[in-house]
């Protein structure tokens, strides 16, 4: 008998990073990126809507919309959140500390590796 794949949301305001991602996790049968937000504003409707997600994988700055920190404060203020995990180009400690205060249970770079992120994921 084979586990269910881990449900991934991928939050990002940029299109071509949530495809790209989305491509990288479906060459992998033990993830599944099961929706995808522009923001953090629609990440919360999305887990609101109950889509079963398992693992959050969250940009920290989106345009006009919620940011990162703001919606990884909301997220973990929810009833039996899933982890929250960074994924940004930004690292300055400033973002990281705050992130993680926030509530995120890790924090990559963009410029990470395939395989340490997904490892991380």
């Amino acid at each position: 008998m084979t586990e269910a794949p881990l449900r991934i949301l991928l939050v990002d305001d940029h299109p071509v990073v949530r495809h790209g991602l989305t491509a990288m996790f479906a060459d992998r049968p033990d993830m599944e990126v099961v929706a995808e937000a522009a923001d953090g504003r629609a990440a919360l409707d999305v887990l609101a809507a109950g889509t079963g997600v398992d693992v959050v994988l969250m940009d920290l700055r989106m345009g006009a919309g919620m940011d990162g920190v703001t919606a990884i404060h909301r997220i973990t203020a929810l009833d039996a959140p899933p982890p929250v995990l960074v994924l940004t180009t930004y690292d300055t400690d400033a973002d990281i500390l705050a992130a993680v205060e926030a509530g995120a249970t890790g924090y990559m770079l963009k410029d990470a590796p395939p395989d340490q992120l997904c490892e991380a994921v």
